[in-house]
């Protein structure tokens, strides 16, 4: 897969400039994790206030296990996706995928950007599916996958916990590629 860069206009006509994530990223990918509101972060599934952890991504970038794209605003990152691989196995034909965009960008299409440029990818990877577990209760994020190609195919009741340490509900959500490409 060669390197690209796609500037796109969301709907507030912003312009943001995609690429995938380089090791030059990281003082940026820091201030971009950073910069989330703690009731965002607990969806992730790392501490991204972990400096460490940052490092190791920009250090360890292997586009083949996991291909993170940026959407950048100037040298602003302001969304974060990214494409899982499972190089073997009974999921092979599988992607997870990955996204967040800083608050300020939200309700302007970017999430809805990220998503279509990972089904694509997965489409050029040859996926079969893309796989997203997502937060039941927020129903914004859902939306945003719908409009994407993914459909709901289960909800797990009280998997996770929320910031006042509840249990929550959480959708599983996929993307059929063939579907969605005629492949």
């Amino acid at each position: 897969m060669k390197r690209y860069q796609k500037e796109c206009k969301l709907k507030d006509g912003t312009v943001v400039m995609l690429r995938p994530l380089v090791a030059e990223d990281r003082e940026g990918l820091i201030a971009f994790f950073q910069s989330l509101p703690e009731e965002l972060r607990l969806y992730l599934r790392h501490d991204v206030t972990d400096v460490e952890i940052i490092k190791s991504w920009t250090e360890n970038i292997d586009y083949s296990k996991v291909f993170p794209i940026l959407a950048l605003d100037g040298n602003r990152i302001v969304g974060d996706v990214s494409l899982h691989r499972i190089p073997f196995g009974w999921k092979h034909h599988i992607g997870t995928i990955r996204v967040v965009v800083a608050p300020d960008y939200q309700d302007k299409g970017l999430g809805t950007l990220l998503i279509h440029e990972i089904v694509e990818l997965a489409a050029e990877f040859g996926l079969e599916k893309l796989w997203a577990e997502l937060p039941l209760n927020v129903p914004a994020v859902i939306a945003v996958f719908r409009k994407a190609g993914f459909s709901s195919k289960a909800v797990v009741e009280g998997l996770v916990k929320d910031l006042k340490d509840r249990n929550t509900d959480v959708v599983i959500m996929v993307c059929d590629i063939g579907t969605q490409y005629d492949l």
